[in-house]
């Protein structure tokens, strides 16, 4: 499912987001840059260790922002580290919106065409899925309108539930009209 949004083709897929082969990946981080579990353990089994040593080097961040590292081992050129949570692993409603988009903002400064998130804050963070696809789809909405290099952003999930989900929140964004 695809739909464009302020020029930005936003595109939800199933699977595995140390698979995709965007510009960059986007790790749910916590604000040290530690990445042991769900999605930050997953990109260092796949991209190395490396990714993870980078990535403390730039750390700690305050929750809601992030930084790049390289990619190690993964098809993506960059991982983008959004702290989603801090040490006590809870995240919340203006985390998720702060981390992406300044997840787009590092990709953008980057001059970066496309993004893989993973559906932010909802595994070891906990935050209800189709309430974090609605946050996500807003602040990719809002950065879309002012302007970036990023054409294309993938929300890449796991499950088919979540999938669903986040299908089912991009059907009810407004589209973009073609002009005239």
């Amino acid at each position: 499912m695809e739909r464009r949004i302020a020029g930005v083709t936003i595109r939800v897929v199933k699977g595995d987001i140390c698979d995709r082969g965007t510009d960059a990946i986007v790790n749910a981080a916590n604000d040290h840059l530690w990445m042991g579990g769900g999605v930050a353990g997953a990109i260092k089994r796949r991209g190395g260790e490396g990714i993870e040593r980078e990535a403390l080097r730039k750390g700690p961040i305050p929750v809601g922002s992030a930084t790049a590292t390289g990619a190690g081992n993964l098809p993506a050129r960059h991982v983008i580290h959004a702290a989603v949570m801090g040490q006590d692993l809870r995240t919340s409603a203006e985390s998720i919106r702060l981390a992406t988009s300044s997840s787009l903002d590092v990709a953008g400064e980057l001059g970066l065409a496309s993004v893989a998130f993973p559906a932010l804050g909802t595994g070891i963070g906990g935050f209800p899925m189709g309430e974090a696809a609605c946050l996500m789809l807003q602040a990719i909405a809002a950065h879309a309108r002012g302007g970036s290099s990023v054409a294309e952003v993938e929300l890449v999930v796991f499950s088919e539930s979540a999938y669903q989900t986040f299908v089912e929140a991009l059907q009810r964004r407004e589209p973009e009209h073609a002009p005239g």
